[in-house]
């Protein structure tokens, strides 16, 4: 899951992306609003934390405006406004769920799992594919009842190809899923990763698209 945080307390956005990154989530941070427009505008993001007070411009603005654009990005506000007119503002003017400062972690992450599986048209957190099962929460695969065992980077491409179990993926959307905003990647470091799928899961469980990019194949115990 790629997500992008826009919070201005430089403390609040250190912890949440540390601990979002330890459950294996992909977090870029912003802390204005014209960062987070040019972080929409260059990046693809399975979903937005939006903090309210931000210091260019008020985040339920930002938010309204997205949404005037046409920018259908899943937003989760976490803000300190607490009064029941600003959570109907919030979920009226355009956010998908509403957290109230302070908060606790795992219910933050609950609350983006559930989030992007409401998106998505799925009732359950665990995604089945043909022998294998990923459950999203917790990071947890299986292939064919047996548990295996991915690392972060891993764990982050799998997620991003079970997304989007029909789509081609370009190199630049895979990156984008794995790693975030990180600069000075290797240049094959993707393959690294698919590599490390493929031996784990089958050969066929990432599909080169030649001149594309990657998609979704089957899963099938490796013997």
């Amino acid at each position: 899951m790629h997500i992008l945080l826009v919070e201005d307390d430089p403390l609040v956005a250190s912890g949440i992306v540390a601990g979002l990154k330890l459950h294996g989530l992909t977090v870029d941070h912003v802390g204005t609003a014209s960062l987070a427009d040019t972080a929409l505008a260059t990046s693809d993001f399975d979903v937005c934390i939006l903090d309210l007070g931000l210091p260019d411009e008020d985040g339920m603005g930002l938010l309204r405006r997205w949404r005037e654009q046409g920018r259908n990005v899943p937003v989760l506000i976490l803000t300190a406004r607490d009064a029941l007119i600003h959570r109907v503002d919030g979920l009226l003017g355009g956010g998908d769920d509403y957290l109230i400062k302070p908060f606790d972690l795992d219910e933050l992450q609950a609350r983006l799992h559930a989030l992007t599986r409401r998106i998505a048209g799925r009732s359950k957190d665990c995604i089945d594919h043909g022998e294998l099962t990923f459950c999203s929460s917790t990071g947890e695969v299986r292939l064919a009842g047996a548990p295996i065992t991915l690392a972060r980077r891993e764990l982050a491409l799998l997620r991003a190809l079970l997304q989007n179990p029909r789509a081609i993926l370009s190199t630049e959307q895979l990156c984008d899923s794995v790693y975030g905003y990180e600069q000075n990647l290797e240049s094959n470091a993707i393959n690294v990763h698919i590599y490390h799928l493929r031996r784990k899961l089958g050969n066929n469980i990432v599909e080169t698209v030649r001149g594309l990019g990657y998609r979704l194949g089957p899963a099938v115990k490796v013997e």
